[in-house]
């Protein structure tokens, strides 16, 4: 009976390492791109921008997204303050491998779409610290991953991945992530510039379940070269309503909501 028992333990040890081997830095990534979101999501987003001094300046914004398929679209309106009121921003975010997002903005001095550029993804989006390929979704073969180590967060294990670009002229030279296991949802993210120094921090501060969904309702891009924060704080938030299709397009970003 002993000897039943020490086989089973040495089986059961066996097998866990196994299972601990098969993830990669691949696999985990893809998990947190794969990850359900809901089929359509509504909400308000406060955009909170710190300067070193402490001075906040904040806008308001009206955002949707909705999943269509191999590609998701998602569109924002500015309602607040004046000097920003009706701007507007879309994208779309495809499945597909190596096929870039498309992205538009809305000037409503200029009343002109203007689509952005692949020159211009490494841009700060409205005086954020988030660039305008920040906001996309990244697609994990665009990257080479590696799983570095695992570590605990605020309570919660963690897998830390790094990811190199493929891509040679790419803003940033690697980026680390730590990602929460078996929720597959980024808590921290770190973006080192081409010269390999830290540039800024992308902090998760709180989630949200809704409808069995994980929604994350505040999180923090600090720039630590400039030490400039953003703060983005989602609230209100709808899922699965099934608005329309229509919302996405030149002429909405136009009208507005």
């Amino acid at each position: 009976m002993k000897k039943i028992t020490i086989i089973l333990m040495a089986v059961l040890i066996m097998t866990a390492t196994l299972t601990a081997q098969e993830i990669t830095g691949l696999k985990i990534i893809e998990n947190v791109y794969n990850r359900p979101t809901g089929q359509d999501q509504e909400g308000d987003l406060t955009m909170a921008l710190i300067n070193s001094r402490g001075d906040e300046r904040v806008r308001e914004i009206k955002q949707f997204l909705k999943e269509f398929g191999d590609m998701e679209k998602k569109i924002m309106f500015f309602v607040s303050p004046a000097d920003v009121r009706n701007t507007s921003f879309m994208y779309w975010s495809y499945d597909e491998a190596e096929k870039n997002d498309d992205q538009w903005i809305y000037l409503p001095a200029l009343k002109k779409v203007k689509r952005i550029s692949s020159d211009s993804k490494s841009d700060y989006f409205m005086g954020s610290d988030f660039t305008y390929d920040d906001l996309g979704d990244r697609q994990p073969s665009s990257d080479s991953h590696k799983l570095l180590r695992e570590e605990t967060i605020d309570g919660e294990d963690c897998y830390v991945v790094e990811s190199i670009p493929k891509e040679e002229e790419y803003m940033y030279s690697k980026t680390v992530s730590w990602i929460i296991k078996d929720k597959w949802i980024g808590k921290k993210k770190e973006f080192y510039d081409e010269d390999e120094d830290l540039l800024k921090t992308l902090t998760v501060k709180e989630t949200e379940v809704i409808k069995d969904y994980i929604v994350i309702t505040l999180s923090e891009m600090h720039n630590v070269q400039k030490d400039h924060t953003t703060k983005m704080i989602l609230k209100n938030v709808t899922l699965d309503t099934g608005f329309s299709d229509n919302k996405f397009t030149e002429r909405m970003m136009k009208r507005g909501m």
